[in-house]
């Protein structure tokens, strides 16, 4: 198994959400987060320029069966591309196990 960590821009969420239903991953837990990087935003408010160092995004947590993680990281890949700075990170680790608390099943029956 595996556990996909997507940080992606807030504005792509919604079109990663459906490409990821439509590969049939139709489970996984986000979260709006902050964080700083390479992208330097900045907001114009009666003519003055801010630059804010902060950058709003959506992290997603997937956890998958060994054989859709290409599937999985390549959905996102193409869902989440703008191709400008700032389109995200994708980082990728095993899982040694996982189990469903009302059935009890474990590994890959765990997440499926």
């Amino acid at each position: 198994m595996k556990k996909i960590e997507a940080i992606i821009r807030k504005s792509q969420f919604d079109d990663v959400k459906k490409a990821l239903h439509k590969i049939e991953v139709n489970f996984f837990s986000y979260w709006d987060v902050t964080g700083v990087g390479n992208e330097k935003q900045g907001h114009v408010y009666r003519g003055i320029s801010y630059s804010t160092s902060d950058i709003q995004r959506r992290y997603l947590s997937i956890v998958i069966s060994d054989e859709f993680l290409e599937k999985t990281v390549n959905t996102i890949l193409d869902a989440a591309y703008t191709g400008n700075v700032g389109d995200g990170k994708i980082f990728v680790s095993e899982i040694s196990d996982a189990y469903r608390i009302r059935t009890k099943e474990n590994g890959n029956a765990g997440i499926n």
